[in-house]
């Protein structure tokens, strides 16, 4: 399969903050962010690979920085390295005050994505081709985060075998 730079999978969105998506603390919402980070990181990856795509993990989303309602909020990301069919996607958060002009990193996120075939089953993707400082970097650290994830998921599939599925008010 092809090999891709990281600007293949490029996406950027730029919004507002608005009255209706902060919290109490006048402040963006966390799950409202969340939500924008899964939705561009989708974009990357199917745009790595041009092919329907699932999120198979969001590995960290790290709350740098509060963002304010003066603030507009711009979102980055690319596909930083490739498994056979998975995508790890890489997503920055930079908050802009709208009165100032003064720039911050308010957030970073690493999401997981799958490839799946006309059949719903994983389907290969292309390799990434790092270009930037900081896409080399990513790429080069991958190794190290996917071996947390993996650490991760592990776990995650020792508890689901402890934690019950059972109604609250039924007993066990």
């Amino acid at each position: 399969m092809d090999e891709k730079v990281c600007k293949d999978s490029k996406v950027i969105k730029t919004g507002r903050v608005f009255p209706q998506d902060t919290n109490n603390h006048n402040t963006l919402f966390g799950g409202k962010l969340m939500r924008d980070i899964d939705d561009v990181a989708s974009i990357s990856a199917a745009r790595h690979c041009r092919k329907e795509c699932v999120t198979a993990s969001t590995d960290s989303v790290d709350f740098l920085h509060p963002i304010r309602q003066t603030d507009s909020v711009c979102l980055e990301s690319y596909v930083t390295s490739t498994g056979t069919s998975s995508m790890e996607v890489f997503v920055k958060v930079i908050a802009e005050d709208l009165l100032t002009g003064n720039r911050r990193l308010a957030a970073t996120s690493f999401l997981t994505f799958v490839a799946l075939d006309e059949n719903g089953t994983p389907a290969s993707v292309p390799t990434v081709k790092p270009q930037s400082e900081e896409e080399v970097y990513l790429h080069q650290t991958s190794p190290d985060r996917i071996r947390m994830r993996k650490e991760r998921r592990s776990q995650s599939k020792s508890l689901a075998q402890i934690v019950s599925d059972l109604k609250p008010w039924e007993d066990k």
